[in-house]
């Protein structure tokens, strides 16, 4: 079982890459253990999630220390201000809520932290411990890059669906839900982030064949190798392929693009997470920008763009649903009869989707 100062080591660089309050974490047991054993049951460590209106980083507070005040400019440090703050300090206390760690364990591939809250269950991955799955327990939709996935079957043929890079299977959940009937294909390298998505995520639901015969079949192993296929190949693919925080580097590869390509059948297409421009424009010296023409910084749509001319779509999400960028192959989409196919917000959000067009 991990120690309480590794669990809050560990916790402490949680970067919430969706749309989530922002946090800070006061660890709040005394107790802890020196074990160095993996923890695959409940750990009794205890954390408090103090939302902050200020910060949007995870920061880390020692157990004695109390949450950080709202900021005030200097000259506003009136009487009416003062109330002002013991409001919001009151309304942040309103909004503590405990949380426990379920598993914390390293396997080869990942560092896999999965956190329990009253809301929601997350999947943290690697040293980055962004959000790799979430399930909410009070409503079905994310409101991230996962509700966008569940839309892709309402545009190819009806057929085998495979996600490669599973993770805990927020996406197939939210796909089966929706299209009860589907046959999904999921992959993953990490065999041990499949056993705990099994037992903590509800994948092991997801792999029994529902009253609609729809169900999940889960693989071990690398997603982009030639084993991945079907006879008569897939009707769509989804692509949410990660490691330590960024794109695989064979992603921003056309050719890694026409090899997936073969793997459909007629008129299949690839739905794909780009991630964001952070990093390109980290490299280039400057800042990520959030105008139409920012997809052209993406290394992902770059090499799509060449593998599939004239037949690419994109779409950014919204900075308060993570930012990533989302591409689609294939002739561009008739929105209107797409939004009709799904319900309320995910509608909304498919009139989104622009064609990629280099000059």
């Amino acid at each position: 079982m991990a120690s309480a100062a590794a669990l809050a080591t560990s916790l402490a660089h949680f970067r919430p890459a969706l749309s989530l309050p922002s946090f800070s974490f006061r660890h709040t047991s005394s107790t802890s253990s020196s074990s160095s054993t993996s923890s695959s049951s409940s750990s009794s460590i205890s954390f408090i999630f103090l939302a902050s209106a200020t910060n949007k980083r995870i920061r880390k507070c020692s157990s004695s220390c109390s949450p950080p005040p709202p900021f005030l400019p200097r000259a506003l440090h009136d009487s009416n201000t003062t109330q002002e703050n013991r409001d919001e300090q009151q309304q942040q206390q309103q909004q503590e809520e405990h949380f426990s760690v379920l598993a914390s364990v390293r396997s080869r591939y990942n560092d896999i932290v999965i956190v329990d809250t009253p809301k929601s269950r997350l999947l943290l991955l690697d040293s980055t411990h962004n959000i790799h799955s979430m399930h909410n327990k009070g409503q079905k939709w994310t409101g991230a890059y996962w509700d966008e996935f569940a839309t892709l079957p309402a545009i190819i043929p009806q057929g085998p669906i495979a996600i490669l890079g599973l993770g805990g299977g927020t996406a197939a959940h939210l796909m089966l839900d929706l299209w009860p009937s589907l046959k999904l294909e999921g992959w993953d390298i990490d065999e041990i982030l499949i056993d705990k998505a099994r037992e903590y995520l509800g994948l092991s639901e997801l792999e029994k064949c529902n009253k609609d015969g729809g169900v999940l079949c889960v693989n071990v192993g690398d997603a982009l190798s030639p084993s991945v296929m079907v006879p008569g190949g897939y009707a769509g693919i989804v692509v949410d392929l990660f490691s330590d925080g960024k794109v695989l580097p064979q992603l921003q590869e056309a050719a890694t693009w026409l090899e997936l390509n073969e793997k459909l059948m007629t008129h299949g297409r690839i739905m794909v997470n780009c991630g964001g421009t952070h990093a390109e424009a980290a490299k280039a010296g400057g800042v990520a920008s959030s105008n139409d023409s920012s997809w052209i910084q993406n290394s992902t749509i770059k090499a799509l763009c060449k593998a599939f001319p004239k037949n690419l779509s994109w779409k950014r999400m919204t900075e308060g649903e993570g930012e990533n960028f989302l591409a689609l192959t294939g002739p561009f989409p008739d929105l209107n009869m797409w939004s009709a196919s799904v319900p309320g917000q995910l509608s909304l959000n498919i009139q989104h989707w622009r064609p990629c067009e280099l000059e």
